[in-house]
């Protein structure tokens, strides 16, 4: 066992891969270290990289040379994955002078020319972000699940969720009487919404991590460990390795080593590398703060003053209907 919340337990961070390692965090360039990581050894790869943003912790270049950039690791990535491996490969959207490019659909090419089928494309939407002037917000980003090949490893049992109406029966045909659904639950759709009804809609309303979300760190861009559980927990098993190459705050580690699976992520910014440290040590001192998975998402009673209509807009909607009146008259 790798640990449990609320127990003590020691297990050493190594820096270098190695057969005998459990928790390993390269304080180091991606490109460098998968070199290291022997063929077929990882049973899922799951980061999100770089966006290309132009934010300060990354370089800005052109979409052409990013992707350019991002097809040599993938290539490697591909020679790590075990056969019956998957990839989880998260991201947004690339913006430039007020356009849009798709990143999901931009790979895609890439990650087919390796050979990589793609199983999913899951949407994860969030509830909150950045406000735009000129176009809608956004308010989702998509993972696409990729295995290595058509014999993959896919626990659907982990991850059913409640039947709406659990006593549907078969209307006709051979079956006709009989309870057509599955006593552990229905399969979830793509498109999945972790709240208290877990998947229940269909949609991965998993909160973004932002302001004061317990998982909030100094990273502008953490994803959630709740993201990665329900990975690791459908295309896993315990003792397998998780490998994220860009693992930030180590997020994707965390939400391996809490169901028992071998971590291993690459990290440049030593900032970063410190803080994932940090928060790897305080899972096993149970003291890290994190959301757990299926915790229901909050909603307002109405009663809190920022769920409120401000004075100033009433008494604008106030003065906008007297004119309109006086307009009529």
């Amino acid at each position: 066992m790798l640990g449990l919340p609320g127990i003590q337990t020691t297990k050493t961070i190594v820096e270098e891969y190695s057969a005998s390692a459990e928790i390993v965090l390269h304080p180091g360039d991606v490109n460098r270290f998968v070199t290291s990581v022997p063929d077929g050894l990882v049973s899922l790869v799951i980061t999100s990289p770089p966006y290309n943003l132009g934010k300060d912790y990354e370089d800005r270049v052109s979409i052409e040379k990013y992707l350019e950039t991002q097809a040599s690791l993938i290539a490697e990535l591909h020679r790590v994955l075990r056969t019956d491996g998957s990839l989880c490969w998260q991201v947004g959207n690339f913006v430039e002078k007020g356009e849009v490019y798709p990143l999901d659909i931009l790979y895609y090419g890439i990650f087919k020319r390796f050979g990589f089928r793609l199983r999913n494309r899951i949407i994860w939407r969030f509830g909150h972000g950045l406000h735009a002037s000129k176009r809608f917000s956004g308010r989702y980003e998509t993972l696409l699940w990729f295995t290595k090949s058509d014999e993959y490893v896919f626990n659907l049992d982990a991850v059913r969720v409640p039947a709406k109406y659990p006593g549907k029966r078969h209307f006709k045909g051979p079956k006709k009487g009989q309870v057509s659904g599955n006593p552990l639950g229905k399969n979830p759709s793509d498109v999945w919404e972790v709240v208290a009804r877990d998947w229940e809609e269909g949609l991965w309303d998993i909160p973004n991590v932002k302001a004061n979300h317990p998982e909030k760190t100094e990273h502008p861009c953490q994803y959630p460990i709740e993201l990665v559980e329900r990975c690791v927990l459908a295309l896993t098993r315990e003792g397998d390795w998780v490998f994220d190459p860009y693992a930030g705050v180590g997020s994707a580690l965390i939400g391996a080593i809490m169901h028992n699976r071998r971590a291993m992520g690459c990290e440049r910014e030593l900032a970063y590398v410190r803080v994932a440290r940090e928060r790897i040590h305080a899972y096993f001192e149970g003291t890290l703060r994190y959301r757990k998975i299926g915790t229901p998402i909050y909603q307002p009673t109405g009663r809190e003053k920022v769920a409120q209509v401000p004075t100033e807009w009433r008494e604008q909607e106030q003065r906008r209907l007297l004119e309109k009146r006086e307009d009529y008259q």
